[in-house]
């Protein structure tokens, strides 16, 4: 990279973080407190990534997806995940049409709602496999077949799908090989007392809230491959593929709690997005940098579905964040490879 790239990209760094902060002061009209949730979607919605939303109702799940996508200039779909939907129904299906002129008939492509820029799937879970299959296949492939003709999806192309997580009557969990293809599993928590207060009065009451979009889809564009050309050192991207790594049993170096407690864990798509999340994250801060403490700030959204416990583990009482924790806990005390702890204790690094 050269120094008028360099340039350019931290005039660009910048830019993102200012524009950042505007989407973050424009949210906060519309949600009470979750700073933290909204941080992890505005980094996966940055990095390119697609998002799991997991929390129990009344969280303000939908409204936050509503509200983000109020904030960008771009084309929003919901899509409401019932027993009976089809996987046409949201791909989109072809119909006979007649020419008038000539009679003559024709197949004709109808997009269906899944021809958007941000997709609100709200309940995934409450559909069959099947048509999870066809929300899946475009979120991987950024395309539908219909036909036998391929139609290629817009750009940009963000999924956020929510999911309950304490009522599993009538639903049809996604499978691990589905679930990995989010960037982020992202929890959402009850408010705190305060915030909770806030929630009740602002939307008690007869004022409402109008959100002003700072973002298009070009730039947004843009942004997304200034992330990717962010530089991150080598041993700080060995570490990040240590944390995932480490979360195999079969690894040799796993640790006993793993090896104890853990059917498998993260495959390499976890190391890629364990990077490509610190590094957005390092530029929604305004740095250029790539920092072992961005690798653990996104560890736990980027792990958490990507490792699978046993029975002993719940007999314990084990959960998944103590294993992350743990992970992350093991490589600051030094079970990281030694070029690792290296650079880490170079103050010039």
């Amino acid at each position: 990279m050269n120094d008028s790239q360099n340039i350019g990209d931290r005039e660009l760094i910048e830019r993102l973080a200012s524009e950042y902060a505007a989407i973050k002061a424009e949210l906060a009209k519309a949600i009470i407190g979750q700073e933290e949730t909204i941080e992890q979607v505005i980094t996966a919605l940055v990095a390119g990534g697609h998002c799991l939303l997991v929390g129990v109702p009344g969280l303000a799940k939908t409204l936050l997806v509503h509200s983000l996508a109020s904030t960008l200039k771009l084309d929003f779909s919901r899509i409401q995940f019932t027993p009976d939907l089809m996987p046409s129904d949201i791909t989109g299906t072809e119909v006979i049409q007649q020419d008038r002129e000539t009679g003559e008939r024709q197949f004709k492509f109808l997009p269906g709602p899944i021809f958007g820029n941000i997709i609100l799937a709200d309940e995934i879970n409450r559909t069959p496999p099947k048509t999870q299959a066809a929300l899946l296949e475009a979120m991987q492939e950024r395309q539908v077949t219909a036909g036998g003709t391929r139609h290629e999806l817009p750009n940009p192309f963000f999924v956020l799908a929510t999911q309950n997580p304490i009522e599993q009557d009538g639903t049809y969990p996604l499978p691990e090989a589905q679930l990995d293809r989010f960037m982020f599993d992202v929890r959402i928590d009850y408010p705190n007392e305060a915030d909770e207060l806030q929630v009740v009065l602002q939307t008690t009451d007869d004022k409402e809230e109008s959100l002003t979009a700072v973002v298009d889809g070009a730039q947004l564009l843009e942004f997304r491959h200034l992330v990717r050309r962010i530089p991150i050192a080598e041993p700080v991207a060995r570490y990040a593929m240590t944390l995932a790594r480490g979360s195999r049993p079969s690894d040799p170096r796993a640790s006993d709690q793993v090896k104890k407690y853990v059917r498998w864990g993260s495959g390499p798509r976890g190391s890629q997005y364990l990077v490509l999340a610190a590094k957005a994250r390092a530029a929604l801060q305004g740095r250029d940098l790539v920092e072992r403490d961005d690798v653990d700030a996104v560890a736990l959204p980027v792990l958490r579905h990507r490792i699978r416990l046993n029975f002993a583990a719940e007999a314990d009482g084990l959960t998944v964040a103590q294993v992350i924790q743990d992970l992350i806990q093991r490589a600051r005390n030094g079970a990281e490879p030694a070029g690792v702890a290296a650079v880490f204790r170079n103050p010039t690094s």
